[in-house]
């Protein structure tokens, strides 16, 4: 009874932080099921969700997808050297942390305030070997030594919606030069009807890499709602059967699309390069009501 009474009171004393960020206004909300976690937004779209008592916890259905590639990046529990293009709460690296110690990982946020904000309020295991830095996905990727990162996660999002610099060729080509042999990159992508976003991103994703896959919603991959679809890229097999498990088995299922079938879904788009890439569409108000 004591503990039960503790817990209520800490989360009846939780309020919400309002602050200004480079990024437009940030909320830290409370979840009123858990004592210690948080939502982050950032003008009303949800940005990231941490619960500091178990940073293993992971909220949001793309972020568990992505925390499912992290999960089949390497054998359960050996380190990794991962690099994340966009931190928001910093809840990817604080997973990869918990699931697998002694990793090292590079955070590249560009809203310097944003990571000021997230360190003071939702600080990081002192014994996590994260390294922040505050600058512009692209400039940071430039940094990371020629096959250092055995992953690199792209999540990157500007007022909800990717920058074009961070969908071409180019792009991916800093990327395969940060991978280490055998490394794996996946991205967070975010798209509706007709989908012309997302079949540009695989088109591309295709011309750099040898293997692909792609995880979501079923509603997504019809073209009936916007919403999120994770990208694995490889050039090596990918592990797709297990992949597939865990989608499937995800509280909101989700569907793997890989090989032919992806090709098929890809309906002959055309690469995107430098010259010709545009930010992704901008979601549609009922998306975060």
């Amino acid at each position: 009874m004591g503990k039960s009474r503790s817990i209520r009171r800490e989360r009846a004393a939780a309020e919400t932080v309002v602050e200004d960020v480079d990024g437009g206004r940030a909320e830290l909300i409370p979840d009123r099921d858990r004592p210690r976690a948080w939502s982050l937004l950032i003008d009303g779209a949800p940005q990231s969700h941490v619960d500091l008592d178990d940073p293993a916890h992971l909220s949001f259905e793309y972020q568990r997808r992505l925390g499912h590639v992290i999960d089949l990046a390497a054998p359960p529990g050996r380190p990794v050297r991962a690099v994340h293009l966009g931190g928001g709460a910093l809840t990817l690296a604080r997973y990869l942390a918990a699931t697998r110690p002694r990793s090292t990982q590079q955070v590249v946020e560009r809203d310097a305030a944003l990571v000021q904000l997230v360190r003071r309020e939702l600080p990081l295991d002192p014994g996590a070997r994260i390294r922040v830095r505050s600058t512009d996905a692209r400039a940071g990727l430039a940094k990371v030594p020629d096959g250092w990162a055995d992953l690199v996660v792209a999540d990157v999002f500007s007022g909800a919606r990717t920058p074009a610099h961070l969908t071409s060729g180019e792009f991916l080509d800093d990327v395969r030069r940060a991978l280490a042999p055998g490394g794996l990159y996946a991205a967070n992508l975010a798209d509706g009807p007709p989908l012309a976003h997302l079949r540009g991103q695989i088109a591309t994703a295709a011309d750099r890499f040898a293997e692909l896959a792609l995880v979501a919603d079923p509603a997504v991959l019809r073209g009936k709602r916007f919403g999120n679809a994770v990208l694995v890229a490889c050039d090596h097999p990918l592990p797709v059967a297990e992949l597939t498990r865990r989608a499937a088995s995800d509280p909101q299922p989700a569907r793997v699309e890989h090989g032919r079938a992806l090709a098929d879904f890809t309906g002959g788009a055309a690469p995107v390069t430098d010259a010709a890439a545009v930010d992704s569409p901008a979601p549609p108000p009922s998306v975060f009501r």
